[in-house]
């Protein structure tokens, strides 16, 4: 199966490599990257990929982003733009981790109603799993916290609206922000995630799942 899918951070990692994915074996890719003229990698892949502008900060760029694909429908939205808090404030931390998911995913659900599939992926990570309540999160995870939060409160809306919802994490992966002591590769994750996309139905609506599509706790 073949559609359309939008990746939010798609320059490196996790999203260049699920860019690439995608488009080799036919989907058509909208990339959203902060650099557009600069795209490194990501704009020499090859498939039917088209590049956006995006920093999700930027509440002026995601109303362009949801206008430039008000015609179409898409099937899978994945939110793969995170940070880390190294050198980072706290709010800043919480603002592209927490709060911009949430409000770009809202600027785009109209594109994915309209889609086949339907499909929504919000990153998350274990980090951000508050079971034991004497865990100390750290910013990071309280920012990974605060957007499970979030999307559990609006989960309900989105499945009654026919959307099908998750946060994955994707698992402990060899990136910048995973380090070269992880234990999974990019292109093993990617794998993983693309096969619980795929096989996603209204059952897994509203779920924490891992890579390789077992539930994680909240």
């Amino acid at each position: 199966m073949t559609g359309t899918v939008m990746i939010i951070g798609a320059s490196r990692g996790i999203g260049l490599e699920l860019a690439r994915q995608y488009a080799a074996d036919g989907w058509r890719v909208h990339a959203t990257t902060r650099t557009p003229d600069r795209p490194g990698t990501l704009g020499r892949l090859i498939g039917d990929l088209v590049l956006h502008e995006l920093d999700v900060r930027r509440a002026d760029q995601t109303t362009a982003l949801a206008a430039a694909v008000a015609s179409e429908g898409i099937d899978l939205l994945i939110h793969n733009a995170g940070v880390m808090d190294r050198g980072l404030s706290s709010e800043e931390v919480m603002a592209i981790n927490a709060e911009a998911p949430i409000r770009v995913t809202q600027a785009l659900v109209d594109v994915v109603r309209r889609s086949r599939e339907k499909k929504i992926v919000l990153m998350t990570s274990q980090l951000g799993a508050r079971y034991g309540s004497k865990r100390r999160l750290g910013t990071y995870g309280e920012s990974k916290a605060a957007l499970n939060d979030r999307f559990r409160e609006l989960a309900p809306t989105w499945g009654a609206e026919g959307l099908i919802a998750i946060v994955m994490h994707p698992g402990w992966v060899r990136t910048d922000m995973g380090g070269r002591g992880a234990t999974l590769s990019v292109e093993e994750s990617v794998t993983g995630m693309r096969r619980v996309f795929a096989s996603l139905t209204a059952a897994e609506h509203g779920c924490f799942l891992t890579w390789d599509g077992r539930k994680h706790a909240w």
